[in-house]
């Protein structure tokens, strides 16, 4: 067996037909997507329903968030175009990714951060691989707007998810998960702040549904002309999409948007998302919604999900299975729906924040046998 044929070398080689890429242009890859589709049963059992309910734990990519589908497309693209550097404002994920997508490449990465806004574990990883962190008084919003005025006089590329080559890299989640449930899943649940990861999944998702050639102009809408619309349907039905903020950061359920966004859930702390226009369309065309939860809520969940099924993402991930189960256990997701929920990153991305949840959780003992007997009979008893 060739070594070409034993290896997975990354979404972009396994999609290549389906990306807008020069077909002989290297691919920029760290070897991502490939994520699991876990089926939660505990969680489920718990809420006493018949629903099938499964997590696409993006955290297992290379640089620990769904953010490397798309980096690996975009920086592939920026090669390609002959850039030195790359450019992006980040609340973490994006810094990450950018940072170590641009290291593999040989590019300068210069990534824009909110000033005591970032989790620690996400801007280790973009000091680690090399980029330039420069930390500004504002949020992402305000960092957001520096990136593209920034970006119209120097030369670099903005690989923010106004990027479209972005998008087309994220939409491979949708495939996966097709791939693997043999169909679309009744609901997709996703984390909203940006809103450029629902906006991909749906372009994923259309792209399977669509025949060749159709509604081709209505999804460019979603992503800039990049769509690859080609051969016959492989899905009948498209899922409803849900997406869920944080109460603090919640512009989509206040119809505007919120210039001082607040939350522990970092990775969505964002009140002027960029795809906003394209978001409010995906939750129209799949007949789909957003809803809100409190930072204590995303925080409860994202503890019992490890606790109760051994998968640990950060808190804005807990975000999609949060809705899941509120919207599960109201009827709104009737019973013999099939759910996934996409958890946008890892938990080690913000360990300072579980930690803080967990105290009381480390027992002090003697280093002696008896002490040490003693304290598991008592968790036992």
């Amino acid at each position: 067996m060739s070594e070409q044929v034993r290896r997975y070398t990354g979404l972009i080689d396994r999609y290549r037909d389906r990306l807008p890429l020069d077909p002989a242009v290297p691919a920029v890859s760290l070897g991502e997507g490939g994520t699991p589709l876990i089926r939660l049963h505990n969680l489920v059992k718990d809420l006493g329903r018949d629903v099938a309910l499964y997590v696409k734990y993006e955290g297992l990519n290379p640089t620990g968030s769904f953010k490397d589908r798309g980096m690996t497309v975009a920086v592939t693209r920026a090669v390609e175009e002959g850039s030195r550097a790359v450019i992006c404002a980040s609340t973490g994920n994006t810094s990450a990714a950018a940072a170590a997508y641009a290291a593999r490449a040989g590019l300068t990465a210069f990534v824009i951060i909110p000033d005591g806004k970032i989790a620690l574990g996400k801007l280790a990883q973009a000091v680690m691989h090399g980029a330039v962190v420069l930390q500004i008084k504002g949020n992402f919003d305000v960092g957001m707007r520096l990136v593209k005025e920034v970006a119209a006089d120097a030369p670099v590329t903005v690989v923010n998810s106004v990027n479209p080559y972005r998008l087309q890299g994220q939409k491979t989640a949708a495939f996966e998960i097709v791939e693997e449930l043999g169909r679309a899943p009744d609901f997709h649940c996703l984390p909203v702040g940006n809103a450029g990861n629902i906006t991909a999944h749906w372009i994923g998702y259309s792209e399977l549904w669509a025949r060749k050639g159709a509604a081709a102009t209505e999804a460019c809408a979603f992503c800039g002309g990049e769509c690859r619309f080609t051969g016959e349907p492989q899905i009948s039905t498209r899922p409803r999409m849900l997406g869920y903020q944080a109460a603090g950061s919640a512009p989509f359920l206040r119809g505007a948007m919120v210039d001082e966004p607040e939350t522990v859930a970092t990775a969505i702390r964002i009140g002027h998302p960029q795809s906003w226009t394209q978001a409010w369309k995906v939750a129209e065309e799949s007949g789909g919604r957003f809803a809100e939860f409190p930072d204590e809520e995303l925080l409860a969940v994202q503890k019992r999900l490890a606790a109760r099924e051994g998968v640990f993402c950060e808190p804005a991930s807990a975000a999609s299975l949060a809705g899941a189960l509120r919207d599960i256990k109201s009827g709104y997701i009737p019973e013999g729906s099939t759910v996934v929920c996409t958890l946008t990153g890892h938990g080690l991305k913000d360990p300072d924040i579980a930690i803080e949840q967990c105290k009381g959780a480390i027992i002090d003992v003697d280093g002696e046998r008896e002490a040490v007997k003693q304290a598991i009979l008592e968790r036992l008893a």
